[in-house]
């Protein structure tokens, strides 16, 4: 019976936090076109989520396409195949790991700075200093951080999978030896735009849905240390599953 009652609870409070994260996220696009006219707060945002994270996106997208091309060659020069390791590394990238990859890191990096820096302001009582002023923290504070996060999202996305097939032609063309025509021309030829625009619908659904969960959390996070900490680890967690959820359901969409 304690058990039983036990998986009552946690359902009930899934249920009221996925109802609470609704209606906030509801009310974060309601605001956002207004939130869009301070323009110079959004584009401040995209630069701390997007510019501040160039680093690791970049580092992280040349050996995870350094890695695909050892990997690629070692399958592929089994089956005669090495001259279709453009086409494997593409694919690849622009259809799972680059935004994949990017979302993780995203949610790790720019998410955990979101939340730790709205619960900040919340514990603060930068917060409830603005509802005394008559200024909605949802549309002044919330709104461009999350606009922010949907915009880098996928211009991060496209950043590694760049990068990624650079390192991939480094390691199969100036390693492996292959042919770089046979690289370059097959990979042309075999990707389409359907690819690329399903890549792209990944990666704006992962940034909209790290950068709700983001905000969501610092908002709502306990006016404590513990509670900012707590909150910025359940940003990680939460946004982590959020996205290879994700990426099972619109992959199997697309196929």
């Amino acid at each position: 019976m304690t058990l039983v009652a036990d998986l009552w609870n946690s359902l009930v409070e899934f249920t009221r936090k996925a109802g609470a994260f609704t209606l906030f996220t509801l009310k974060l696009l309601a605001v956002a076109p207004a939130a869009l006219r301070r323009f110079g707060l959004v584009v401040a945002q995209v630069h701390n989520t997007g510019a501040l994270s160039l680093v690791i996106i970049m580092l992280s997208g040349l050996f995870v396409g350094m890695v695909l091309g050892l990997q690629g060659y070692d399958l592929l020069q089994r089956f005669g195949s090495e001259e279709a390791l453009g086409v494997a590394v593409a694919l690849a990238l622009l259809k799972e790991l680059g935004p994949v990859v990017t979302a993780l890191l995203f949610a790790g990096r720019a998410g955990t700075a979101l939340t730790s820096e709205i619960g900040l302001m919340k514990a603060t009582d930068q917060l409830s200093a603005m509802e005394m002023m008559a200024v909605d923290p949802v549309k002044r504070v919330c709104a461009p951080r999350f606009l922010g996060g949907v915009v880098a999202m996928p211009l991060l996305a496209a950043i590694f999978s760049m990068i990624g097939l650079f390192g991939a032609q480094l390691v199969g063309v100036q390693l492996m030896g292959v042919d770089p025509g046979q690289f370059w021309s097959q990979m042309r030829g075999a990707v389409g735009l359907e690819d690329v625009m399903e890549g792209v619908v990944k990666s704006i659904v992962f940034g909209f849905a790290c950068s709700a969960i983001a905000v969501y959390e610092g908002f709502h996070a306990a006016p404590t240390a513990e509670g900012v900490g707590r909150a910025t680890t359940r940003t990680v967690v939460t946004s982590s599953v959020a996205v290879l959820v994700l990426d099972y359901m619109l992959t199997a969409v697309f196929l």
